[in-house]
C-alpha cells in the first residue's frame, strides 16, 4: 500500500479509507481494467444481430485476449494465483470479474441458440469452452513463462483458431476458414 500511495500522491490511511485491504484495491483495479477494456467489446457483441457469429466472437475474442494476456493484467494474476491459498481473492476476483464476463457471454450464446444459429445446449459451459480455448494458446503460456507479450497478429490468429474450433463445436452448419 505504501508504494501504491507514493504513486498516486496520497497516504496509506486515505487509501484504506477507500478500500479496507489489499484484497480490496487488487479488485478495484481489475474492475477498472475489465471496465476499460474488455466490457465495451462484450457491450458489441452483445448488441451485433446481424453481424456475422464468427466475425462478432473473433472481434471479442481479440479485445478480450489483447487485455487479459497483456503483461500487467498476466502480473496480476500471478500475484492472485499466488495468494488464492491464503485469502478469498481468488474466489472474489473470479465472481467480481470472468464469472460476470461468461455469464453476459453466456446470454448471448443463449440468443444464438434460440435463434437455431448454435446447437442448443448448456450456455453457461459453451461461454466458458470459448474462453478455455482463448486462453489455450495466448494467456496460459504467458502465465506460466514459456512465452512474453504475444503481438496483435500473434493474437489475431491464435483468436482465429479458436473461434473457428469453436464454431465447428458449437454452431450447426459452420465449417470455419
Amino acid at each position: 500500500m505504501a508504494k501504491v500511495a507514493a504513486c498516486v500522491g496520497g497516504s496509506k490511511s486515505t487509501l484504506y479509507r477507500y478500500y479496507g485491504s489489499k484484497e480490496e484495491l487488487f479488485i478495484a483495479v481489475n474492475q477498472d481494467a475489465a471496465k476499460r477494456h474488455i466490457l465495451p467489446s462484450l457491450e458489441q457483441l452483445l448488441s451485433s444481430t446481424s453481424e456475422d457469429l464468427s466475425d462478432a466472437l473473433k472481434r471479442f475474442g481479440e479485445a478480450a485476449v489483447s487485455m487479459v494476456a497483456s503483461e500487467p493484467s498476466i502480473k496480476m494474476l500471478r500475484t492472485v494465483i499466488g495468494e488464492s491459498g491464503r485469502s478469498d481473492i481468488g474466489r472474489r476476483f473470479y465472481d467480481e470479474g470472468q464469472k460476470l464476463g461468461i455469464e453476459a457471454l453466456a446470454g448471448f450464446f443463449k440468443m444464438q441458440m434460440d435463434k437455431g444459429v448454435m446447437r442448443n445446449t448448456d450456455p453457461i459451459t459453451a461461454a466458458k469452452h470459448l474462453v478455455a480455448l482463448f486462453d489455450a494458446e495466448t494467456v496460459s503460456p504467458c502465465l506460466m513463462g514459456i512465452r512474453g507479450a504475444l503481438t496483435p497478429p500473434e493474437i489475431q490468429q491464435a483468436v482465429s483458431r479458436a473461434v473457428d474450433t469453436y464454431l465447428n463445436g458449437y454452431t450447426l452448419k459452420f465449417q470455419g476458414a
